[in-house]
């Protein structure tokens, strides 16, 4: 680990909290429906959200010249400031209690779970874990455990390393492609307020952090695979999620859904596959 990485430094921020409210206005939920392209009718005042859509919500409000050189937000909530300059999404763990639902006053409290380090392909990593818990007038619907990976800088005119990958399980039910795009790319950064350049920046994306083209949104992608997992359990409703990301995604390839169901049909694991049958994501969700 590099020198100037003080793990014990960062980790005496463990406990940190903050807390912020927002409504679930039915705006951004129907906004949603065109990104992904869904055969839905818009949401009104009462209904539910769908599971995962919570992200379209309590958005990072920063002023420009609160965003570093990547276009992401120097303040990272109750994570500390890293020394290590690249950031990504890594994984999550959802528990979803009750729905939240179009009109709804919602509190979200942040807590800073965990930090901790370790050397990949790319150089030192250092992972930061937040757990989000939101409240309705009705109380705790939502738990969410979330992962941050910093990385550090690539070289200018270096090659972003591509991790290989293993593939899911052969002669799986469900399957789907997916083709990004950077329309659709550019349209989700905008309801996301997210403002990270490897997503709608293509000269940005490829020289100077080295990727072969846009970067599809981890959040995205795992949105991708909870509408698949839900898609193909109709008429249920989803308890918990669980994903790993293993591998990037590019506009300049289909993505493909694969999935099926597990155990005795309550669960299902689902992948998105790289255009060389790597997995790039890995999830689980659980149904009743």
């Amino acid at each position: 680990m590099p020198a100037e990485i003080d793990l014990d430094a960062l980790r005496r921020n463990i406990g940190r909290t903050m807390s912020v409210t927002d409504t679930v206005s039915a705006v951004p939920a129907n906004l949603n429906i065109l990104v992904f392209d869904l055969d839905m009718a818009p949401l009104a005042a009462g209904d539910p959200l769908p599971e995962g859509w919570h992200n379209l919500y309590f958005l990072p409000a920063f002023r420009r010249d609160a965003l570093g050189a990547d276009g992401t937000p120097k303040d990272t909530g109750v994570i500390p400031e890293m020394p290590l300059p690249r950031r990504m999404y890594a994984g999550e763990r959802l528990r979803f209690h009750a729905p939240l639902r179009i009109g709804d006053e919602v509190r979200r409290d942040t807590e800073l779970l965990d930090i901790s380090a370790k050397s990949g392909s790319t150089g030192t990593l250092v992972f930061a874990t937040v757990i989000n818990r939101f409240h309705t007038p009705e109380g705790l619907a939502l738990e969410e455990e979330r992962d941050t990976v910093f990385r550090e800088e690539v070289a200018g005119g270096a090659t972003n390393a591509v991790p290989k990958r293993e593939g899911p399980p052969a002669d799986l039910p469900w399957r789907r492609t997916v083709t990004p795009d950077p329309v659709n790319l550019f349209r989700y950064s905008a309801l996301t307020f997210n403002g990270h350049r490897i997503h709608y920046d293509r000269a940005y994306a490829t020289e100077a952090e080295g990727y072969p083209g846009l970067v599809v949104h981890g959040p995205f992608t795992s949105s991708l695979l909870i509408n698949f997992a839900r898609d193909n359990n109709p008429g249920r409703r989803m308890i918990s999620y669980e994903m790993r990301a293993k591998a990037p995604l590019f506009d300049i390839a289909p993505i493909e859904l694969v999935g099926g169901p597990t155990g005795d049909g309550g669960q299902c694991a689902v992948w998105a596959v790289t255009p060389e049958g790597g997995i790039a994501m890995a999830a689980q969700a659980g149904f009743e």
